[in-house]
């Protein structure tokens, strides 16, 4: 579908299914290496790859969906037709995003093995806010503001003490540290897409089906030196694993999430996709046993506390400076 002919509170529910279904995918993994030795980029390499199956499989009800032609007013972006995207730009947005893709998915899996799913996805996810508003700040010209200053330090603060409590047996510094790499590659992928997105003529379906064949080239390489293929005493019921995150929190997930990020303001986008954390939070401690922590049910407070405050600033500073 055309980012231009989405309307905003289609592309809000687009955003809210894509952060639900998002939350199941760190679960699924953990549920993987368990039962399997796949490795994080091999695992990565195979939610792309069948991702991008899906996806190329519905292409053609995607069209069809379509055939009725958009009315001027539904195809204008900014008072101003949208356009045709420029053939090399097309390129460039697709290989960005699909890199940036490649290092949030990897960094995040490997985030998930190292330091549990809670804090992996916490600090992911509590981190992409804030690295977002500086993004925004710098790239978009959205105003950060007092409040967004303080919500930034309040996440600081919030990382802070997860890495205090590294000692601990629920928190690894290491996998904060992938877990910060992952929020990178997502804050990018979130803002180029809102970057672009912003002139319209661009069609979410095909820009996924795009990241995730750069993503899944950019990953095999290394896919097949880590072991492409899983050893399994239960191989089935690896099957279902990889076949579930690839059909829901990858191929539509990141459908949705490709048409309602071009459409919504980037920090609001960072806030709506807290439902990934919170829905993973209560994942890990009722479906996998993880413990909840003193150190990581105060460092996920003020990071979500910190959050809060972004939105509530963003909010109060009214629409965002082009």
């Amino acid at each position: 579908m055309p980012f231009a002919s989405l309307s905003l509170a289609r592309a809000l529910l687009y955003l809210i299914v894509a952060g639900a279904a998002w939350g199941t995918a760190g679960a699924a993994a953990s549920l993987v290496y368990r039962i399997s030795d796949l490795g994080p980029v091999a695992l990565s390499f195979w939610r792309c790859a069948a991702g991008l199956a899906l996806l190329l499989a519905a292409r053609p009800l995607l069209r069809r969906a379509r055939s009725v032609p958009a009315t001027p007013a539904a195809t204008a972006v900014g008072g101003k037709a949208a356009t045709p995207e420029p053939l090399r730009r097309k390129a460039l947005r697709t290989a960005v995003t699909g890199f940036g893709l490649a290092v949030f998915q990897t960094a995040y899996f490997a985030a998930v093995s190292a330091t549990g799913l809670a804090v992996a996805t916490v600090v992911t996810l509590g981190a992409g806010p804030v690295l977002i508003a500086l993004g925004a700040r710098l790239m978009l010209g959205e105003r950060l503001g007092r409040g967004g200053a303080l919500a930034v330090a309040g996440a600081l603060a919030g990382l802070g003490v997860l890495f205090a409590g590294g000692g601990g047996s629920s928190v690894d510094p290491r996998g904060v540290l992938l877990a910060l790499v992952s929020a990178a590659g997502y804050s990018a992928m979130t803002l180029l897409t809102r970057r672009w997105g912003r002139d319209g003529g661009s069609d979410a379906s095909a820009d996924a089906v795009g990241a995730f064949a750069v993503t899944a080239l950019c990953l095999l390489p290394f896919a097949l030196a880590e072991g492409l293929l899983p050893h399994s005493a239960d191989p089935l019921r690896v099957l279902v694993l990889l076949a579930y995150i690839a059909a829901v929190p990858t191929a539509l997930a990141y459908a949705l999430y490709f048409a309602g990020a071009a459409v919504v303001r980037s920090a609001t986008v960072s806030v709506i996709m807290l439902l990934e954390p919170v829905s993973a939070a209560v994942l890990a401690v009722v479906l996998l046993g993880e413990p909840l922590t003193v150190t990581t049910l105060a460092g996920t407070l003020l990071m979500l506390a910190s959050v809060t405050g972004l939105a509530h600033a963003e909010v109060r500073g009214g629409p965002a400076r082009a």
